[in-house]
């Protein structure tokens, strides 16, 4: 590995008059200045992706999948430095579990990388096109959207996840991780910039602005010009942050107070596994289960069924006086089970909790557990447990939430599980993109006009 890995290797990229985001510079900080020249050096090389053809794209995607694991050691080393210091500051086990890589973890993101690999290239892609009545020609094709700004905490996959989708894209990326995961995301970097040197292409199509702080988040919010486009995923807060203040284009990823409606009708042994799955299987993730709805017809018979093996995981229920009843919790008892229960909030219907955490909720019917959706869903994943088609058909079609399911765990709602290679991330806006974002979500539509000598009349 011969490259720096979070800074830019272009060290005549300094903007000239008319260059995009130069105006003014005389006036910038150091780091103002340091992440201006990152992100012009990334704009600089993404034109060499144009002259790209796939096949270069997909080995490019497989040697850094080789390198990767190659290196396995050397990251994980990185990352345990990362990990020495989150416990010396006490961090969340769900962060924790989202920063902590090993060999297995290691192999599981090179393997996205080939999954993308794998994928159509969308660059070039006719999505529509037509022959005008007066003879022009018109095409309408995927481009990449340029250079990429990624924002995120404590998640070292991302860093692979979007340096490799937009190379696939057509893309180039400027990566803030996060201090969390300094040492970590620099060993990744450094080797994937390795690789992009080892095929001949410029470095800086992956730029890393970690060591520039806080302040070179804000920097980047302000690099209208020279990236693109803006992806933040984290916690509210940071979403937040970036999208009140960014004047960067901001495709906005939300937070995941997740829900799952526990319908009357529901096969019960089915909709005990979905929901352990949906809550335990990883927790300090977005699409992890953070509120159970559950029908009364079937509260009392399904919650014991339900707090058992969530008991069995540490999982601490934060129910409401009706869920409390049909434990037959008594106040400051603990279930049967020996499950934690504690009194419900308001503040807990809109808690994303990342953690061993759910809050359980009885309500009247369908029409109940909907309006709940409505008032505090951030509108990222729900899923109904039913076998009454009518209640399935209509939580999908009413519930407005990016992804909407049926009968399954919402740790499905994932890009690579719906078949994307990878995600960079999942968006709960509506313009654009909404839902798991993969390689279209990256690209935008170029027209092409052919004529003939053609003048308007």
């Amino acid at each position: 590995m011969n490259a720096s890995p979070t800074t830019s290797s272009a060290s005549s990229t300094h903007g000239t008059p008319g260059t995009p985001g130069t105006e003014g510079e005389e006036a910038l900080s150091p780091v103002e200045r340091a992440v201006r020249e990152a992100a012009r050096a990334a704009k600089d090389a993404q034109p060499a992706l144009a002259r790209l053809h796939r096949d270069r794209k997909d080995a490019v995607l497989l040697a850094m999948a080789d390198a990767l694991v190659e290196h396995s050691g050397q990251i994980v080393d990185a990352n345990a430095r990362d990990l020495e210091a989150a416990d010396a500051s006490g961090m969340a086990a769900g962060l924790r579990d989202r920063l902590a890589l090993t060999p297995q973890r290691v192999e599981a993101i090179a393997q996205q990388l080939r999954d993308a690999a794998a994928l159509p290239d969308p660059v070039g892609e006719v999505m529509q096109g037509s022959i005008l009545r007066n003879g022009l020609e018109l095409r309408q094709i995927r481009v990449p959207l340029g250079v990429i700004g990624m924002v995120y905490e404590a998640r070292p996959n991302v860093t692979v996840d979007a340096a490799g989708l937009a190379l696939k894209s057509g893309n180039a990326v400027v990566l803030r991780g996060g201090s969390a995961a300094l040492h970590s995301n620099t060993a990744l970097i450094a080797v994937l910039r390795s690789v992009l040197a080892e095929h001949e292409l410029p470095e800086d199509l992956i730029v890393g602005i970690d060591q520039r702080g806080r302040e070179g988040v804000d920097a980047l919010l302000r690099a209208r010009g020279l990236v693109d486009v803006l992806i933040p995923r984290g916690g509210a807060g940071l979403i937040q942050h970036v999208v009140t203040h960014s004047v960067v284009p901001v495709i906005e990823t939300g937070t995941g107070n997740t829900h799952v409606f526990l319908d009357a009708s529901a096969d019960l042994a089915q909709a005990v596994d979905i929901i352990t799955n949906a809550k335990t299987q990883r927790i300090g993730v977005c699409n992890a289960l953070e509120t159970l709805l559950v029908h009364r017809d079937i509260a009392e018979r399904a919650l014991p069924l339900v707090a058992a093996p969530l008991a069995e995981a540490g999982v601490t229920l934060h129910v409401d006086e009706q869920a409390r009843a049909a434990l037959d919790v008594g106040k400051g008892g603990t279930a049967g089970a020996g499950i934690d229960v504690v009194d419900a909030t308001e503040e807990d219907w809109d808690t994303e909790y990342l953690s061993l955490d759910l809050a359980i909720r009885v309500v009247e019917d369908l029409d109940a557990a909907l309006a709940h959706i409505r008032a505090h869903s951030t509108g990222h994943t729900e899923s109904i447990l039913t076998r009454d088609l009518v209640s399935q058909q209509r939580f999908l079609s009413e519930v407005d939430s990016a992804v909407v399911m049926a009968n399954a765990s919402t740790r499905f709602s994932d890009g690579g599980e719906f078949g994307f290679g990878a995600e960079i991330g999942i968006s709960t806006q509506k313009l654009h993109a909404r839902g798991p974002m993969g390689l279209p979500e990256l690209t935008c539509g170029k027209w092409l006009v052919v004529g003939q000598g053609h003048v308007r009349a």
